[in-house]
């Protein structure tokens, strides 16, 4: 037995010696095996074995290995299956610099996959920055949807609905807009319109997808539902009162992550969110302002992935 923990001995101190040639002395390979007078394989193991025993302790000296361990505790802590965290640039006045860099580099990953996917898109300035990054790309395997309708209250186009900008980067994919308002004038309505062929297909579609990305708006007077002219004052004041924290393609949540009753989500014409459970359902949001709507979504399983900035993982861990 002590023979044993002799030879376990003998060989965590070669193993140090080797991870020590390699890590501290940069020798290759090739050099710890002549110096040790061992097997190149004997010295790649005994570096391997360094690393697991925990012998060697490596730190990455770079500002965006603290992003790294704050997506690692997002993750962690919110049961999140992807964080994403960019560097907080406090000299910048901008909601989207970093953001959408990160999502425009999420969403070419997804679509680079050799197999057929069905994306959804949700809607919002920090997305439509993201998909504006896109470069141009051949998909013809993928279907990619929109979940929000594509018509503002004046009746022209939507400006932060992204379809139409994913269309025009990415060829050849089969694109599906969603041919409503965002809100329709009452829950009667839209029913009518959802069973409508060409929007209950559309609707059908995004139920199924297998990665969506989303915005995240926060409530309140800079909500841009508000200042996009969805909803007015009064019906922002009602939704302040019955709790809301933000809101997602137009359904507004509560601080727990749950949707209101009735008020606006009674007559959003948006499809409902895909399933956390099925697919992966990343947002892009960062800042104080929206700070409690993407707590609320995260809490409340509204969403799985998360890319955001440093400042914001800080405060949604220190909150938590």
């Amino acid at each position: 037995m002590q023979r044993r923990k002799d030879s376990n001995g003998n060989r965590l101190d070669d193993a140090a010696r080797a991870g020590w040639l390699y890590y501290v002395a940069k020798n290759t390979q090739d050099e710890i095996a002549e110096t040790m007078g061992i097997s190149r394989q004997s010295a790649q193991r005994l570096v391997s074995l360094a690393v697991s025993e925990g012998l060697i302790k490596v730190r990455v000296d770079h500002p965006i290995a603290r992003c790294l361990e704050l997506g690692r505790d997002l993750k962690a802590r919110f049961g999140l299956k992807s964080a994403e965290v960019v560097p907080s640039d406090p000299g910048s006045a901008s909601t989207t610099v970093g953001l959408a860099e990160a999502g425009a580099a999420a969403i070419e990953k997804a679509l680079k996959s050799s197999d057929p996917i069905v994306m959804a898109l949700g809607t919002g300035r920090t997305l439509k920055a993201a998909v504006d990054q896109l470069p141009q790309m051949d998909c013809p395997q993928h279907r990619i949807v929109s979940l929000t309708g594509n018509i503002a209250p004046d009746g022209s186009a939507a400006y932060y609905n992204v379809i139409f900008s994913m269309a025009d980067a990415v060829k050849n994919a089969r694109h599906y807009p969603m041919p409503l308002p965002v809100y329709v004038s009452s829950p009667e309505e839209r029913e009518l319109l959802h069973q409508q062929e060409l929007i209950h297909s559309t609707l059908e579609l995004a139920a199924q997808a297998d990665i969506t990305f989303v915005g995240i708006g926060e409530m309140g007077a800079h909500a841009p539902l508000r200042e996009d002219g969805f909803i007015g004052d009064p019906e922002m004041e009602k939704l302040m009162k019955a709790g809301a924290a933000g809101e997602i393609t137009g359904w507004v949540f509560d601080a727990e992550g749950k949707l209101i009753s009735g008020a606006t989500n009674a007559r959003v014409a948006s499809a409902p969110l895909p399933s956390c459970e099925s697919g992966l359902v990343t947002a892009l949001a960062m800042g104080e302002r929206k700070l409690p709507a993407i707590a609320a979504a995260v809490r409340g399983g509204l969403i799985n992935g998360l890319i955001t900035d440093e400042e914001t993982a800080e405060k949604l861990l220190s909150d938590a």
